[in-house]
């Protein structure tokens, strides 16, 4: 397998003489992942890695989906089927998945990691997992942050969260990014959970926004850069203080839009504590979540069935943005799933200091 001739080479994706000069420059430079989900305590606990199908599809919710769009069984997913038949049921689709960029993850892992230099498929399966499986054989996560000269990680965390597996280790600095899209729920429970973990007994607007501040500067003691908002849509109203305060106050009664105009005082608020806190802040847009109560009740969120949403307003857009000066804004970068919105916000950016379009995801 490993003395076979190479399935992809080098000039993978390297169409031309400028792509793979400008390639060779940068292709040995440490890798800085500022937005990801790895989990911090597997790697402060340098998890041991000892079954590729765990490692693929334990947790991936991008295989889970492919394996769903091309028919395999649930129980073959999520269910209780041992790893080695999930990974066949995996490799047998891949030939499937030719253009999807995880047709190239997946070989190029294959590759670079295990040394496998043919295609996965239904035939191939058996062997490269057993193969995998040996070469996997006393490694462990920091083993491929090492291999892959990962100097810093972000990854996404809660307002709540404890943190307390960030730190450096072996090299990679693992800081936390702040995500706050429960807060703009407004949910008791939540808001409770929130104030224990600040110290704060929530029971009005400015309590919240105490905690907020108190959890915002404890993750920048644990190297925190960057915050993350993932929303539908920016909102299309924006509550003064005052106003703010008697929406939080009849949250259980207020009607939709008040709602809103209640998490565009916060938003606004966030991006000026985020200005003060030297931190860069991303708006992921027009995704959809959850979208099958079924298997949500079953498995909860980001299980592969989130999907993309209507296009982003480019006039409520520009209303968020203008309701903070360019010299107070900290650095906005906006991403967008759909398509159509990619001209238009890309325009858009262009007309405000301090707001950078990001790459589509998904």
């Amino acid at each position: 397998m490993v003395s076979r001739q190479r399935f992809f080479d080098d000039d993978l994706f390297l169409y031309n003489a400028a792509a793979r000069v400008l390639y060779s420059e940068v292709r040995d430079l440490p890798i800085i992942d500022y937005h990801c989900h790895l989990d911090a305590h597997k790697i402060a606990d340098n998890a041991a890695l000892d079954d590729i199908g765990a490692l693929w599809l334990a947790g991936d919710h991008y295989k889970w989906r492919a394996m769903r769009l091309c028919g395999v069984d649930e129980y073959y997913i999520t269910g209780e089927a041992p790893y080695a038949q999930k990974f066949r049921k995996y490799a047998e689709i891949l030939p499937k998945l030719a253009g999807n960029p995880l047709y190239y993850w997946t070989h190029l892992e294959l590759q670079q990691i295990f040394g496998v230099n043919e295609p996965l498929n239904g035939d191939s399966a058996a062997r490269i997992y057993a193969h995998a499986n040996k070469r996997l054989q006393g490694m462990h996560v920091r083993d491929l942050l090492q291999q892959y000269k990962v100097q810093y990680v972000a990854t996404t965390d809660d307002p709540a969260s404890d943190l307390a597996a960030h730190g450096t280790y072996d090299g990679t600095t693992v800081a936390p990014t702040f995500r706050p899209d429960k807060l703009f729920l407004w949910e008791d429970a939540y808001l409770a959970q929130l104030g224990k973990a600040a110290g704060v007994s929530v029971k009005t607007l400015a309590d919240v926004l105490t905690a907020v501040q108190r959890r915002l500067d404890f993750f920048v003691t644990k190297g925190c850069k960057i915050s993350d908002h993932g929303m539908a849509k920016l909102p299309a109203a924006f509550a003064s203080e005052s106003e703010a305060q008697k929406i939080f106050e009849n949250r259980k009664s207020v009607s939709a839009a008040q709602m809103d105009a209640l998490n565009g005082f916060l938003l606004v608020w966030l991006s000026g504590e985020y200005k003060k806190r030297n931190m860069l802040m991303q708006l992921h847009l027009a995704p959809i979540r959850n979208l099958n109560p079924t298997m949500f009740a079953r498995l909860g969120p980001d299980a592969g069935f989130d999907s993309i949403g209507d296009a982003q307003p480019l006039g409520e857009a520009a209303a968020f943005l203008a309701r903070v000066r360019d010299e107070e804004r900290p650095l906005t970068v906006v991403y967008t799933l759909h398509d159509g919105n990619l001209a238009g916000l890309a325009a858009l950016s262009g007309a405000f200091r301090n707001v950078r379009m990001g790459a589509a995801w998904w």
